[in-house]
């Protein structure tokens, strides 16, 4: 896809397609109201007939408009004028790309980035229009024999500005958004794929085709390597397995002095999560091919910090591995030992995560790094709390949890603050070893989040619990790419 910032008149534009607005009540955008002059009122007796009242979600396409250059015009709803928020502005895209899907337009000019949206700036609506566009052209059909047919593509989009003064602006901000697009692609696809193409193997190949391609250092290791290591906790969840696991690292070294401390990404990749011996419900068991998605979005993160050329140092950390049923498996009762020293009852197998994640902490310490942030779907626990609107967000550190949640706003990829109080740390305690690997029912996303605070000592660290932003179910079942733009926007604003 190809993107370009201009200034001008929408009913001089000529393009596939003009993209405008109309909010609830009949009441025209400012570049709504522009066409329906140059078109001596045309659009307002489309709207009188009563075609279009402006709802959210809701598009009317003109054709061959007389006096216009444009070979359509295609009015989009944006519901009430006086609720038009982030929210709106990113529904409005949304429904209008998936309108431009069903034309034969292989181009269009959007004049939906001149709406006015209170506290967000130029740069913010044209990267939520570039990020939005992306997502709704993304398709994954790699693994269909015939792929559906489409109408021809869309591939150039226009994204107007205000100002003349706003050109350099909007176009820094859509040369961002295009990196950190690339990023979520990456992520989406890694998601999307079935557990038996994507293994611990696998990602390891896609991370050295991301190093060989865009500048980064790979480090892969190996089950020989993770046993001198002494990554107990990690090995464990591994022996049910077939597929051997990998340590998977990746390394950005973009800041101006060598040696300055870099962030650390650690995230979750377990290619496919059965539960182990305490073996998950069949019911929507083939939803736990999403269990790498915290992995999915370290490495598309990482992809989008090359692209951009971040001036920062950055280390991608994605332990992988299935967790699988089997007679080497891992059983309830069984106690490790972590790279840490310390060890684990394991009283749930289906609570792996943390037991891949936390020898992985363990390993980082050796960056003495800046900051460490996990990514990984967790808990349902936390899909209860939040929803699949939400990103759960722990810390030991406030000021770094507010970077995050700052980048969430920012990006639009939002997380919420949740506690990590010492209350919480009393639901973590075992007779027979250091810590259990789960808690009570209660509090479940916080006890997890707990546990892995306690590898986390040697530095200011974070934790993203996914797991109800990373994948959608039903209709539109499929990967969504979060937390990437989040990671990008944090990485981005630290590099500056």
């Amino acid at each position: 896809m190809e993107f370009s910032i201009k200034s001008g008149s929408p009913e001089k534009q000529r393009t596939g397609c003009v993209v405008v607005g109309v909010f609830e009540g009949r009441k025209l955008s400012a570049s709504a109201r522009d066409i329906d002059r140059a078109t001596k009122g045309f659009v307002a007796d489309v709207l009188r007939r009563g075609d279009h009242d402006g709802k959210a979600g809701t598009t009317v396409l003109l054709h061959c408009v007389s006096g216009l250059p444009s070979d359509r015009v295609l009015l989009v709803g944006l519901g009430k004028e006086r609720e038009m928020g982030e929210s709106a502005y990113r529904r409005a895209i949304d429904t209008a790309i998936k309108a431009l899907r069903a034309t034969g337009a292989t181009d269009a000019t959007f004049y939906l980035t001149d709406l006015g949206l209170r506290k967000r700036d130029t740069a913010f609506k044209v990267e939520q229009a570039v990020l939005g566009i992306m997502e709704g052209v993304y398709r994954f059909d790699r693994m269909k024999s015939k792929p559906a047919e489409t109408k021809r593509a869309l591939r150039k989009v226009t994204l107007h500005v205000a100002r003349r003064g706003d050109i350099a602006e909007g176009e820094a901000a859509a040369a961002r958004a295009m990196a950190i697009a690339e990023g979520v692609r990456l992520a989406r696809d890694l998601g999307n794929l079935p557990a038996n193409v994507c293994t611990p193997a696998y990602l390891a190949g896609e991370a050295e085709s991301l190093a060989k391609h865009h500048g980064l250092h790979c480090e892969v290791l190996g089950e020989k390597e993770l046993e001198k290591l002494g990554m107990g906790a990690f090995l464990a969840v591994a022996r049910g397995s077939r597929q051997p696991p990998r340590l998977i690292v990746l390394e950005h070294r973009g800041a101006r002095k060598k040696d300055e401390a870099p962030v650390v990404l650690v995230g979750k990749g377990v290619t496919f999560d059965t539960g182990g011996i305490s073996l998950k419900p069949a019911a929507e068991m083939d939803e736990m091919k999403f269990d790498m998605c915290g992995a999915a979005s370290v490495l598309g993160t990482m992809k989008a910090v090359a692209l951009m050329k971040l001036p920062l140092n950055v280390v991608g950390v994605v332990p992988a591995t299935e967790n699988m049923p089997g007679g080497n498996a891992v059983k309830p009762g069984d106690i490790v030992t972590t790279m840490s020293g310390r060890t684990v009852e394991i009283l749930n197998t289906d609570a792996e995560g943390r037991l891949i994640l936390c020898d992985a902490l363990t390993w980082a310490e050796r960056y003495k790094p800046a900051a460490v942030v996990d990514i990984a779907t967790l808990t349902g626990a936390m899909v209860i709390a939040l929803g699949h609107v939400a990103t759960g967000l722990f810390a030991n550190t406030d000021s770094l949890a507010r970077e995050l949640v700052q980048a969430g706003e920012a990006s639009w990829d939002r997380a919420w603050h949740l506690p990590l109080w010492d209350d919480y740390q009393e639901g973590l305690k075992s007779n027979f070893a250091d810590i259990p690997n789960i808690g009570s029912r209660a509090g479940g996303a916080i006890t997890a989040a707990c546990f892995l605070e306690r590898f986390a000592k040697a530095y200011p660290w974070a934790h993203l619990d996914i797991a109800g932003t990373a994948w959608k179910s039903g209709a539109e079942k499929g990967a969504t790419g979060r937390p990437v733009a989040l990671l990008a926007n944090f990485l981005t604003r630290r590099s500056a």
